[in-house]
């Protein structure tokens, strides 16, 4: 009887930490390549770079540095999670002071 127990309680131990382990190798629900496309028609610019940052347990975000037809570079940032609308931020560092903040031009 005392076998069939821990027998039952290693099973379940192991099938939780299955489970646990899923959640923290998932996948982003969009690609980075899904990302870049979407950025690139949103805002006509050039893709400088691109890459993904994993933010706590599967949620991922997506930032696309790109340079709009205006001449300024923008780093936009793509939401993954199915439940969120994608995020787009503009984040450079220097406030401009034509009111146009977050902006470089070049």
């Amino acid at each position: 009887m005392k076998t069939i127990l821990r027998t039952s309680a290693l099973l379940i131990l192991l099938s939780a930490s299955a489970a646990v382990l899923a959640v923290q190798t998932a996948e982003p629900a969009m690609s980075l390549e899904q990302a870049v496309a979407q950025v690139q028609q949103e805002t006509g610019g050039k893709v400088l770079s691109a890459s993904t940052v994993r933010r706590g347990r599967g949620s991922f975000e997506h930032r696309v540095k790109v340079l709009t037809p205006t001449g300024h570079v923008r780093v936009v940032t793509v939401t993954t999670e199915a439940s969120k609308a994608p995020a787009s931020t503009d984040s450079t560092k220097n406030p401009s002071a034509d009111g146009e903040s977050n902006k470089e031009k070049h």
